[in-house]
């Protein structure tokens, strides 16, 4: 019945109308639309009374009567909907009717037929419309008068709103919509964490708010810019294992323009994306992650939303997607973090950057596969250990309390990665990734420190539990080791000495189409890769309004 109604919605609406024919013009057998004299179809005084009468009285389409296949109405509008074609989308031009119809759904069809005559008739073509059907219609128009006029009132109805809306619309090219991530935080259990007392966090309540302009100037381009504010903190724990997405940096509500990028189709099969300020790998390619959220759904910890290695692609950039079929696509980016600072060791090209090359497999709705290569320069991971974090961690280890400065070490390194998502029913994704960076340090510190390298390891396996319990609810697990050193070359950075291993429960409920809650633990064996550290649970309860 689908495409019934999109026959109903392309009509004009002339419902209600009764056929009154000149009697010369019905003299013959036919009436030739092509003569110059012209037919049309007009409402006599009486009609409209009568319909106007009718109309106040039907209140309810549940009031309305069946109409059966073998019903003369039935049959009568089956026949001209195949003689004239009023309904379009059904194979071969044919009705196919073979069931029950309420009597408004017949009066859209028999609209419908009303409006192709009409056409018929106005535009004079060569087609002809013979005295029978034009009888039949009027017999029509008179049996489902009361019919015909609640379809008129509702579309006029619909109209009207219509056009309150388009007056009072935002913009006539933008979007907007807004997002609130309200997250009540804690840390369940835990002692010390190099050197830190976790159980003395308190119990934290914030916020993240978001405003975002969707803009297109052709409809097949974006123009996406947000504002955000955002004064939810993480935990101290000592590591930044188990740091929480959504989290913001500086606890402040100021708000600031977060995202600002410019997506358009170069050619039906390539996409460009250009971005202006903090764009990240999600931004330019696939995380192939059910739980990619962007931390107001899915993961509530930075390590389950994607594969670390993707936390080095930030900043303004360019980003290319290329589509060789359905099934397979690569995608390029650049991303500089400091690409409006013009100091030394700054910019788009000396500054920090990420460069990224994946091919995404899809050979079906079932199955994505992601194979991916980044190359960065001075860009951390953002998760796992402190050791497998280096600039941060040689910061701390060289700075001096009270210097203006902080002492940093150029890093450089290449990252590999392979995800994969499987959707083994419609209730059930299986996924994963395993990630290896090779990061390598540029500078001596005035022979300081060792030039050498790191070899850095993470993986995760994730499951995830769509529509359980209800139509939109997200269940997930997830299950991994958050990037870890297994070899070090660079004297000032041991091995991390342990396996610490993230596990992660989550049920994303959704209330209703604006609103979700999100339960959820994280839990942390060995924080920071080290079994002398006693282990973590953080506790959050994430709220999402979506507007």
């Amino acid at each position: 019945m689908q495409k019934f109604w999109k026959s109903l919605l392309v009509s004009p609406a002339i419902l209600g109308a009764i056929l009154l024919v000149d009697a010369t013009a019905l003299a013959g057998e036919t009436i030739n639309t092509s003569e110059n004299t012209q037919p049309q179809l007009v409402v006599t005084p009486k009609q409209k009374v009568e319909n106007n009468n009718t109309q106040s009285q039907v209140t309810s389409v549940s009031q309305l009567s069946d109409v059966q296949p073998t019903d003369w109405a039935f049959q009568a509008l089956q026949s001209l909907v195949e003689r004239y074609g009023c309904i379009a989308g059904y194979p071969n031009g044919t009705y196919r009717g073979n069931r029950p119809m309420t009597r408004y759904e017949f009066a859209a069809g028999l609209n419908a037929c009303l409006d192709r005559v009409n056409e018929i008739i106005a535009t004079a073509t060569s087609e002809l419309v013979t005295r029978e059907d034009l009888a039949t219609l009027q017999r029509l128009q008179e049996e489902f008068s009361a019919e015909l006029a609640t379809l008129r009132g509702r579309i006029d109805t619909l109209e009207a709103r219509t056009a309150e809306l388009e007056t009072n619309q935002f913009s006539t090219t933008t979007k907007l919509t807004g997002q609130v991530v309200m997250a009540i935080t804690d840390v369940l259990g835990g002692d010390n964490v190099n050197g830190v007392d976790a159980k003395d966090n308190n119990t934290t309540l914030g916020a993240r708010a978001r405003v975002e302009l969707n803009t297109s100037f052709t409809g097949s381009d974006t123009l996406f810019t947000r504002i955000q504010a955002n004064n939810i903190l993480n935990p101290d724990i000592g590591t930044s294992e188990g740091s929480l997405f959504f989290a913001g940096e500086d606890g402040t509500t100021d708000a600031f323009l977060d995202a600002l990028w410019y997506r358009f189709s170069l050619t039906d099969s390539t996409e460009v994306i250009a971005i202006a300020n903090a764009g990240a790998a999600d931004d330019v390619t696939n995380t192939v992650n059910l739980f990619d959220g962007d931390g107001a759904f899915g993961a509530l910890s930075t390590f389950g939303t994607r594969n670390p290695i993707y936390y080095q692609m930030d900043g303004a950039g360019l980003g290319v997607t290329q589509n060789f079929s359905e099934a397979l696509a690569l995608s390029l980016a650049y991303l500089g973090s400091s690409p409006n600072d013009p100091s030394a060791d700054n910019g788009i090209f000396n500054g920090p950057y990420g460069a990224l090359a994946q091919l995404t497999f899809q050979p079906s709705d079932r199955l994505t596969v992601g194979l991916t290569y980044i190359n960065a320069y001075n860009q951390e991971l953002d998760a796992g250990s402190t050791r497998a974090n280096p600039i941060s961690f040689l910061e701390s280890q060289l700075t001096t309390p009270g210097e203006p400065e902080p002492v940093s070490v150029p890093f450089s390194s290449n990252s590999y990665g392979l995800q994969a998502s499987y959707k083994l029913s419609d209730n059930f994704v299986l996924g994963g990734w395993v990630g290896y960076t090779n990061a390598r340090n540029l500078s001596t510190q005035g022979g300081t420190i060792d030039r050498g390298k790191l070899d850095i390891w993470n993986w995760a396996v994730t499951l995830g539990f769509p529509d359980l319990g209800s139509k939109g609810s997200l269940a997930g697990i997830i299950v991994g080791m958050e990037p870890k050193v297994t070899s070090s070359s660079i004297n000032e950075i041991d091995e991390d000495e342990d396996s610490s291993y993230h596990f992660e429960a989550f049920y994303q409920y959704q209330v209703s189409e604006n609103i979700t809650i999100t339960p959820g633990v994280i839990w942390l064996t060995a924080p920071d890769h080290n079994s002398d550290n006693n282990d973590v649970i953080i506790g959050a309860l994430r709220t999402t309004f979506s507007f």
